[in-house]
């Protein structure tokens, strides 16, 4: 895939020149991403109906919308947190990596669990990847270097002890880690295996430049969107059934084709392209359901970018 090319959800259209004004620079992009967007749950900040509202955005010009709708000035001048658009790691990341192909970098988002955000868990989350001509640099945007992680987040390791992928964690548990040391945090009822292979299948669909958002459930995982119906979205999580055989089977290949891939496996990263492609179980296709952690399930329609309460 050509990852200098803007996707359906990094394009910032009318937005473009907002984003080529920024600084060419990794460290820089990341700086003004952290000044445009305030953690939904991690700022501890409280947030009216309307403005949660802003984690299912989606795309980024309607981010952008969000911030040009308070603010007249340009990215990188200051933004009170209580007043920067509200969304999540993805969210950090897709703004990051639209930044980085506006600048003609080649930048993708990369999905999985955490070791450096709560000790002894590996906590969900998304980052940055860009090449620097010679490798894939790992960055977390959401992170201010300053703040002391026990990783550089400029240069995020994938695997132990930084960023471990969906797939890494996936393998990792068939082979005897223990899932119920992945989620959402700590304590927290969203986790576990079926965290871990739903999160594969977000982690292709980023990696083939369907940046969806984390709770989002199309394909493979629609009948998910049956059981969570009703449900709060921690709730309707706790009371998944486990992973069937087949299912078991297909998320391993996966597993195995991104790993290899990662490896520089060019085999494998041309038979995620067919996958992907040709199995509609992969694919959102023109729509997906959103289970929004806010309280709210809807119908998107992808192509027409409108969305029914559900």
């Amino acid at each position: 895939m050509d990852y200098t090319r803007q996707t359906a959800y990094s394009d910032p259209r009318h937005h473009l020149a907002r984003l080529t004004a920024l600084p060419d620079d990794v460290n820089g992009i990341a700086a003004v991403v952290r000044n445009l967007v305030v953690h939904y749950r991690a700022s501890g900040l409280p947030f009216s109906p309307a403005r949660l509202a802003e984690i299912d955005s989606r795309w980024v010009d309607r981010m952008l919308d969000a911030d040009a709708s308070r603010f007249t000035a340009p990215l990188d001048a200051p933004r009170p947190a209580e007043q920067r658009i509200v969304g999540c790691c993805r969210d950090f990341t897709l703004l990051t990596v639209a930044a980085l192909r506006a600048h003609g970098v080649p930048a993708r988002s990369r999905v999985g669990f955490a070791d450096y955000l709560d000790e002894g868990f590996h906590t969900d989350h998304v980052i940055a990847e860009y090449h620097d001509g010679a490798r894939w640099v790992a960055v977390d945007a959401q992170l201010d270097p300053a703040a002391g992680f026990p990783v550089d987040v400029a240069d995020v390791p994938l695997g132990s002890g930084g960023l471990r992928t969906a797939a890494q964690s996936w393998l990792a548990c068939r082979g005897g880690d223990d899932p119920s040391t992945y989620g959402v945090g700590p304590g927290h009822p969203i986790g576990g295996s079926r965290m871990i292979g739903q999160y594969v299948l977000t982690e292709l669909a980023h990696r083939m430049g369907d940046e969806l958002l984390l709770w989002d459930t199309w394909g493979y995982t629609a009948d998910l969107a049956d059981q969570m119906a009703g449900r709060s979205f921690e709730d309707a999580w706790s009371h998944l059934p486990p992973w069937q055989p087949v299912e078991l089977a297909l998320v391993d290949e996966l597993a195995e084709l991104l790993l290899a891939a990662d490896a520089g496996d060019r085999v494998a990263e041309e038979k995620l392209v067919v996958r992907y492609t040709e199995d509609p179980r992969l694919h959102p296709g023109d729509a997906v359901v959103c289970h929004s952690p806010r309280g709210v399930r809807a119908s998107v329609n992808l192509v027409r970018r409108t969305s029914t309460m559900s």
